[in-house]
């Protein structure tokens, strides 16, 4: 099977609490063998590369393969060597924002021992959930970590996580108690990696993560405006590198 991908995809966000508020932006996504990252023409290689500050612990320098395995193991988790396959954007001209980076772990056999969801926001505190999603990869966990200024700290996340295939199709949506504040999906469609598939995406979507970051400021500002009750942000609630 080759595992490595590029997703042509939308990102699409609903707040069903007060103020309302809704949006959707189409992305580009990587899916990588974390033992077979994808080799690209040089001239390409600024636009597509994977750094192992970006992923758990910034300062640590070994590689994302390396500490995600760490990471397991502080949690009674041994891949034993299995494969784990990677959603996430790469940096483009040195910078990568990923609000949420999967990882599908598996063990010798193939079989899915556990997905890890790393969360970062925009304040620069990681997370990273362990979850252990049914036969149709629906899974659920606390929420624990400060995403948005404009969301409680107390509630559950819903997940739907399948692996991506011919097509993406994610979701994640938080509850509390019988309402669901918050939907975000994830759904695209898979494209081959070669120059003229990343090339494409890169022109369609040029400076992809620095637009992301830029936009979930404005979405931000946007929420204020209409204002959207803050939930201040505490050592406690705000992540660090890695918080888990």
């Amino acid at each position: 099977m080759v595992t490595n991908a590029l997703y042509d995809a939308t990102v699409a966000h609903v707040r069903r609490i007060d103020p309302p508020y809704a949006f959707a932006h189409r992305v580009y996504l990587w899916r990588v063998d974390l033992d077979d990252l994808p080799r690209l023409p040089w001239w390409l290689r600024p636009f597509a590369r994977f750094d192992h500050r970006d992923h758990f612990v910034a300062g640590d320098p070994r590689g994302i393969r390396e500490k995600l395995d760490a990471w397991l193991a502080e949690r009674g988790v041994d891949l034993r060597g299995g494969k784990v396959v990677m959603l996430a954007a790469a940096r483009v001209l040195g910078y990568v924002f990923n609000p949420i980076s999967v990882y599908w772990c598996h063990d010798p056999d193939g079989r899915l021992e556990c997905v890890v969801a790393e969360v970062h926001n925009t304040y620069g505190g990681r997370h990273a959930y362990l979850l252990h999603p049914d036969e149709a990869g629906r899974a659920r966990a606390a929420k624990e970590f400060y995403v948005s200024p404009f969301q409680e700290m107390d509630g559950e996340y819903r997940m739907r996580l399948p692996h991506p295939e011919a097509l993406l199709d994610l979701t994640v949506a938080l509850r509390r108690g019988t309402a669901t504040p918050l939907v975000a999906t994830l759904r695209g469609v898979r494209r081959p990696v070669n120059p003229r598939w990343l090339a494409r995406l890169v022109l369609a979507r040029p400076l992809l993560p620095q637009r992301v970051s830029a936009l979930i400021r404005r979405h931000g500002v946007t929420l204020w405006l209409r204002k959207a009750a803050v939930v201040p942000r505490t050592p406690q609630n705000a992540g660090g590198q890695l918080h888990g």
